[in-house]
């Protein structure tokens, strides 16, 4: 295993934290500027929508990938190179000339995501030990990534409308610098072992592109549907690449995804519960996004402004449920943050179309965000419990494949299930009743993420990050991977 000092904690969780926020912003803040991005850059419909999916499919593919080559290169090394890749990337599309331009520049900006976003796990996982002092650390990082994606949509809509397009690709630059100097400054550098296992190439091939297939096949129902002949080769593609990906994996002596390490209950229940979750999240995002704007007319920047209920209950739900993990287990916050949350959504479907924001928003915005926010902590600690730190990035690339994949699937599912009730109508009535049908299936799939978390995460146990925890969890599962 990697022998490496903790090096300055602080700076550590505060350069993890600034990254995140970034890779998390780049997940909405352009959807509030897509209009103008078409109207400067002469986008066609088609070509507009891969700004938004072409993030989507880059960061998803290359996850695995990146959090083994952090495990393997360094998590310090992956985490400074996923940043400049990011923020280069980002100037470019904040350059971009032409439509070609700024879609390859938000690809590039998912490959350094995906560098990035494993290499943070990566680092607080090593940096602080198990117990109530990694759940307080990733309690931030889950904190800032849920506040990044929320902000995303009222930053994109202030930038666009007093600054210019442009500045949603732009803003990234000074955050990504403070970043590097806080890494730089504070984080160390690993020693490797004189025998370094060399990168399951073929599995990383297999997993990237299954993944990137699948995301593909599922961005792209919004334009050629779900029945479509195109899509059914791009999901049966997928199926196939991943099904070897997992026979590979079973067969390599060191394998980009360890299979065992899903036989541990916290890392399998994690990954199933996030996913779920996250697909709620993202659909609601977007359904509530879209009534306030189509139904109850409001502008992009007070479209953004009206989300500010919901990052506020989001962290004061994360603080309350650090709180809660660090003194006893995950389990104890996902389970009534999973049925709040889905209670809060609930409510929502019952928008209505001569409704407003104080009626119809506000309330089922503050109930919603707490119970996200009491999801979203724990989560992270719960899909790194009892993992070996050698296999931290691994762990952490998994539960952000997960993540990725539950928004994607969620998100376009819902959303043509929504189109599908609406049907030819463009009245605020017929809008208001397919969002209004997404809201309440998302609700259904927080109402799953609870029953997983009953079913499958432990109560208590070995490996548990509050109080109960022992150290020999992490031991067993290390010698396991051996």
């Amino acid at each position: 295993m990697y022998r490496n000092s903790r090096g300055r904690p602080g700076v550590v969780l505060a350069a993890v934290a600034v990254a995140q926020f970034a890779v998390a912003l780049d997940l909405s803040v352009v959807n509030v500027a897509l209009p103008a991005m078409r109207t400067a850059l002469g986008f066609d419909a088609l070509g507009l929508s891969w700004v938004v999916h072409v993030y989507a499919l880059t960061l998803g593919g290359f996850l695995l990938l990146g959090g083994r080559a952090c495990d393997l290169y360094g998590r310090r090394r992956l985490f400074v190179l996923g940043l400049i890749a990011f923020g280069l990337c980002s100037l470019a599309g904040g350059l971009a000339q032409a439509p070609w331009q700024l879609i390859a520049a938000r690809a590039g900006q998912g490959v350094g995501a995906a560098a990035a976003t494993p290499a943070t796990l990566a680092l607080l996982t090593t940096t602080f030990t198990e117990g109530p002092q990694r759940v307080r650390a990733l309690g931030v990082w889950s904190g800032v990534n849920a506040a990044g994606g929320a902000l995303g949509v009222l930053a994109g809509g202030l930038l666009t409308q007093y600054a210019g397009w442009r500045w949603v690709m732009l803003i990234n630059l000074p955050i990504v610098a403070v970043a590097l100097a806080l890494a730089l400054a504070g984080v160390p550098v690993e020693t490797h072992p004189a025998r370094r296992e060399r990168l399951d190439v073929l599995g990383a091939v297999l997993a990237t592109g299954g993944v990137g297939l699948l995301v593909l096949g599922v961005v792209r129902t919004d334009a050629v549907g779900w029945g479509s002949p195109a899509t059914a080769a791009m999901l049966i593609a997928a199926a196939l690449l991943l099904g070897a990906f997992v026979y590979v994996e079973s067969r390599v002596s060191a394998p980009l995804l360890r299979l065992g390490l899903l036989r541990s209950r916290w890392v399998a229940g994690a990954n199933v519960l996030v996913f779920f979750s996250t697909a709620g999240q993202f659909a609601a995002f977007y359904f509530v996004s879209l009534y306030m704007q189509q139904v109850l007319g409001m502008g992009a920047a007070a479209t953004g402004a009206a989300f500010l209920p919901f990052s506020v209950s989001l962290i004061a739900g994360s603080v309350v449920a650090t709180r809660v993990t660090a003194a006893r287990t995950p389990r104890a916050s996902l389970v009534p943050g999973a049925l709040l949350a889905a209670a809060g959504l609930a409510w929502f479907a019952f928008i209505s179309p001569d409704g407003g924001f104080l009626t119809d928003v506000l309330g089922p915005c503050l109930v919603t965000g707490v119970g996200v926010g009491l999801v979203i902590a724990p989560i992270v600690a719960a899909a790194t419990t009892g993992v070996a730190p050698r296999e931290a990035g691994m762990a952490s690339g998994l539960m952000n494949s997960s993540r990725q994949l539950g928004g994607c699937i969620g998100l376009a599912a819902l959303a043509t299930v929504a189109a599908h009730h609406t049907g030819t109508a463009t009245t605020p009535a017929a809008l208001n009743d397919g969002y209004a049908l997404g809201l309440a299936i998302a609700a259904a799939l927080f109402a799953v993420a609870a029953v997983v978390a009953i079913a499958v995460l432990p109560r208590r146990g070995t490996g548990t990050p509050g109080r109960g925890s022992t150290a020999p969890a992490e031991n067993e599962l290390e010698g396991a991977a051996s």
